[in-house]
């Protein structure tokens, strides 16, 4: 990934086409719509079963239809599903019920923090790595929950812990969000509380127990949830996490290191992009984040003639993953290196980036 001569943003947003942008309002319902439908489904599905033959493809499609509902209201949060900033709002918070999110927490954290300052030392907040020194001071306590949360089945702890508790309900919001904050927290709650009563009460009627009512509610909500943020936990993870994938100190990014170096062109099979809506397509999100989700292959091709050789694209494998979980554990940002626990260089991807130019 050549970078030797500064390269603006604007100028690789230069490159992508106007029909990116074209968000017909029907065809953003229609996609709600289904992925509704498919939540539905599921439930339904989780209701009438207690096969584990059926349980087990009834959670991983209620877990991956939230995705997929979460992934429409990310794109509504940004601006990029309708042109109405009223339907965005209305229609981005039903989307992002079911995965318990801040509407408004989620717009300042993703949209402002982690868009505007990708893979920048201390300001970008997900899957922020850890220095060696900042590893080091940690306790032991720490340490462990470090390499759980860095390790290949650590994806969904890190994000129920660190993104969606820390950094959703715990988020108090300046002066001005403050408002919005606890508007947004009272829907969500409400939500949540009304959705369980319903839950519980048809478990205790089917079941005719306490226990079976604690089961249903396991069943159709808490595992689906599970699954979702191990899931999201995963996507967000190999975007912006790979041993080719430099972290920047302050100074040292730029929009354009972030935005584009930053980030990844993955390809995944056609099931489970059924279900992320071509989010893996992630550089061109990050170009501009107001092209909705069905332009973003659209957009990879206009980027990828242009900008290929600073892109990080692949068909993406399960040893992929594999190779990246052990490999990216602490970096170094004076070096510009990531290592291992053991302080082992495993990876310069700024070394490979000079050697390219």
């Amino acid at each position: 990934m050549p970078n030797a001569t500064p390269i603006k943003l604007n100028t690789v947003l230069a490159s992508l086409p106007e029909s990116c942008y074209e968000r017909p309002t029907r065809k953003g319902i229609a996609w709600l719509a289904r992925d509704l439908l498919l939540y539905v489904a599921a439930l339904a599905g989780l209701f009438a079963t207690d096969s584990p033959w059926l349980l087990v493809p009834f959670w991983v499609l209620a877990g991956m239809s939230i995705s997929a509902l979460f992934v429409l209201g990310h794109d509504a949060a940004h601006g990029a599903l309708f042109d109405s900033k009223r339907l965005c709002y209305v229609l981005g918070q039903i989307a992002m019920l079911p995965s318990l999110h801040l509407y408004e927490a989620w717009v300042f954290g993703h949209n402002r923090i982690h868009h505007g300052h990708t893979t920048r030392q201390g300001m970008d907040y997900v899957w922020h790595p850890l220095t060696p020194e900042g590893y080091a001071a940690l306790s032991r306590l720490g340490k462990l929950g470090h390499r759980i949360k860095w390790s290949a089945f650590g994806a969904g702890v890190y994000y129920m812990h660190e993104i969606w508790f820390q950094k959703m309900l715990r988020f108090p919001g300046g002066e001005k969000m403050a408002p919005l904050i606890r508007h947004d927290r009272l829907v969500v709650g409400t939500y949540a509380v009304v959705v369980s009563l319903i839950v519980l009460i048809a478990g205790a009627i089917h079941y005719e127990t306490m226990s079976g009512a604690l089961w249903m509610w396991v069943k159709l909500l808490a595992v689906p949830y599970v699954v979702f943020s191990y899931f999201i936990g995963w996507a967000v993870y190999v975007h912006h996490i790979s041993p080719e994938i430099p972290w920047y100190s302050r100074r040292a990014w730029s929009k354009f290191k972030g935005q584009v170096e930053g980030t990844t062109i993955l390809h995944v099979p056609s099931l489970i992009n059924f279900f992320a809506h071509d989010i893996m397509l992630h550089v061109p999100h990050h170009v501009d984040m107001r092209i909705p989700f069905y332009h973003l292959a659209e957009a990879c091709d206009a980027l990828r003639a242009k900008w290929g050789d600073h892109i990080v694209e692949r068909d993406y494998k399960v040893r992929d993953y594999l190779v990246t979980t052990s490999k990216c554990k602490l970096f170094d940002f004076e070096k510009g290196e990531w290592q291992n626990y053991q302080g082992e260089t495993t990876s310069s991807p700024r070394l490979a980036e000079a050697d390219a130019a």
